[in-house]
Formats: structure tokens, sequence, C-alpha cells
């Protein structure tokens, strides 16, 4: 379980493919803390640490076909920079929302604008695949919690502030750029009861 709340970015630097699977060597300032079978969300995604390399401050995670096919992951190449979570701990604050790391779809990044100090993001996703947005309500962009500023069927926008801008790898989008899309957790409960009682149609 994870906030949305980036701890730092970290750099791809070894890409290994292994029949349907893909194995990312990661390098980032606090991989020598961290422990085989560890969880970590890349991008918005839950992956599990195979491998640690301590004296290069590196480590290994293994990425799915199943992965693979839902995120951007089979896009990245070595110098990637990537958004890096460790789980949350029971005892600690929750200061972005509920992030399982269960990346649902992706989507593309249609305008970037900036906003005297701040820049609004634009991104369109498929709406077919069953989820919506609200605005004011909570949406995870490659692992970044943020607000939905404006929603409309199949977009939505979000602010974002010079913090995020630099601490993320938001400062790396463009227009085209793909970007993995959890949809709130609490959200999809909702859709799901809704759609059980027949109140919406069910997704094809």
């Amino acid at each position: 379980m994870f906030t949305g709340i980036v701890e730092q970015t970290g750099k791809v630097v070894k890409i290994e493919k292994e029949k349907g699977n893909i194995h990312f060597t990661i390098e980032v300032p606090f991989g020598i803390e961290l422990k085989v079978d560890q969880s970590m969300c890349h991008d918005g995604v839950c992956l599990t640490v195979v491998k640690v390399i301590p004296k290069k401050n590196q480590y290994v995670v293994t990425a799915i076909d199943e992965t693979l096919k839902k995120t951007n992951l089979g896009t990245w190449k070595p110098g990637y920079e990537v958004n890096l979570e460790r789980s949350m701990k029971m005892e600690g604050r929750i200061d972005g929302h509920i992030v399982q790391g269960h990346v649902d779809q992706t989507a593309k990044c249609i305008s970037v604008t900036e906003a005297d100090g701040s820049w609004i993001y634009v991104f369109e996703y498929d709406p077919k695949k069953g989820n919506i947005t609200v605005e004011k309500g909570s949406i995870s962009v490659n692992g970044v919690s943020l607000t939905v500023v404006d929603s409309t069927p199949k977009t939505f926008s979000v602010a974002i502030i010079p913090f995020t801008y630099e601490v993320t790898n938001f400062h790396n989008f463009k227009k085209g750029s793909v970007v993995n899309i959890e949809f709130d957790v609490i959200g999809k409960y909702v859709a799901k009861l809704l759609e059980s009682y027949g109140i919406v149609p069910k997704k094809k």
C-alpha cells in the first residue's frame, strides 16, 4: 500500500529480457536500505525487489507479461527517470491518498500548459475500460497522488506545483507522453456496486 507521495526519482541502468519477463536494474540513493521481497512503487506500479546491489545503490525488480501489457514499463530505456515510493508505514500519515500500485490503464498526455508558476497537464484515457474521474477527486499518475481539476468522460487535468514538477518525473512529460494511471480505489468500489444493482451499465 502506498500514498502517492514520491520519495525520490531513480534511474534505470540496465534492462534484461527473460522470456516474457523484463528485469529492471534501478539506481537510487536509498538503494542500500532496500531488502529482497520489499514492495516498491515504480511510476505507480507495485513491484517486488528481487535483488539488491548495495555497493552501487542499485536493486532489481521483475515485470511480468501482464504488467507490461497494462503499463508503460515496456517503453522504458536505460537512463529513464522513474518515480519511486516505498510502501507506507502503518504509523505514518497518509499525505496523499490510498494507492495500491495496481495500474488500471495507461493514458496519453495531450497538453501541457504553464500557468504562472505551475503547470496544467491534460491526459486522455480509454473510458470503455470502465474507469471514471471526478472533479476534486483523487488519481494517481505515474505513482503521484493528485487532485483532478477538470473531468470529462475521457480526459482529466491536474495542476502541478513547482516542488512536484522538480521532484518527480513530471518535468519530462510532454504532449504524447504515455503514463500509468490508477483510479481512486474507493470510486472503483462504488462503480462496481452501482453495476451490481443495475444503476449503471456494466463495462464491456
